[in-house]
């Protein structure tokens, strides 16, 4: 079973599909209501999906939403965790409010979520945590500090909780998107300059990456076929980093 958070657009989205299409059962959480209408296509179609509503930056809603999915739906096999906010603002800009609202969903919020899980998965000595993190939190973006710390703790959270939990059968990894069209930047997927900036920068000369090109590397990291892959931050970029 496969609980993937902010499952119910872009990256999340994607993921949430994939896995259905692979016979997982699928826990969609995100804040909204938006997920009850992709869990009740994934089941029309089929699949084993349900919707599940809670704030993901806050640790008493996580710690309820996982019970809720193990009542429902059976213990977590699979956690991803995708739910992220992107904020951009320069530094001058950057208040208090801004910066705890990313890294306490993008960061605080992925901790929290595989210390719940995690108790389980040791129990059966298997297991598998995929946080969904970015480029950015290998190299740095402009007037992005916030969101730039909070990923590149999220890529250093996975290397340590690697250490910590492959003893036990539970392989813990990142998935590092690069510049991915979702609902996210579509302020910056509709600036000609920004765009024009990505393309020049990017080998394939892709400004913005299909969110559907996430699916496969997020297949691979679930399965089998990952056993022996542990710690890894995997960016699937179309190139970007090898500048």
């Amino acid at each position: 079973m496969a609980l993937v958070t902010g499952g119910s657009q872009g990256i999340g989205e994607v993921i949430a599909r994939a896995y259905a299409a692979e016979g997982a059962k699928v826990a969609i959480v995100n804040r909204s209501a938006r997920g009850a209408a992709l869990a009740a296509e994934l089941s029309a179609g089929g699949a084993t999906a349900r919707a599940f509503a809670a704030d993901c930056s806050v640790v008493a809603e996580i710690d309820r939403v996982v019970a809720d999915v193990a009542a429902t739906l059976g213990a977590v096999d699979i956690l991803v965790n995708n739910a992220g906010l992107f904020a951009p603002r320069p530094i001058e800009e950057t208040d208090e409010a801004n910066w705890d609202d990313q890294l306490d969903l993008n960061l605080k919020g992925c901790f929290f979520l595989a210390r719940a899980v995690v108790p389980a998965m040791k129990a059966r000595r298997a297991g598998k945590i995929i946080n969904v993190t970015s480029i950015a939190g290998i190299g740095g973006f402009p007037s992005s500090a916030a969101y730039c710390a909070s990923k590149g703790g999220l890529n250093t959270l996975t290397k340590a909780l690697c250490l910590e939990l492959a003893p036990f059968g539970i392989n813990v990894n990142a998935l590092a998107p690069g510049n991915t069209a979702t609902p996210l930047n579509a302020h910056l997927q509709a600036d000609p300059t920004w765009a024009a900036d990505m393309a020049r920068r990017t080998p394939t000369g892709e400004s913005f990456i299909p969110a559907a090109d996430m699916a496969g590397t997020a297949v691979f990291l679930a399965s089998d076929a990952s056993r022996a892959v542990h710690g890894v931050v995997l960016p699937v970029d179309s190139g970007w980093r090898a500048w």
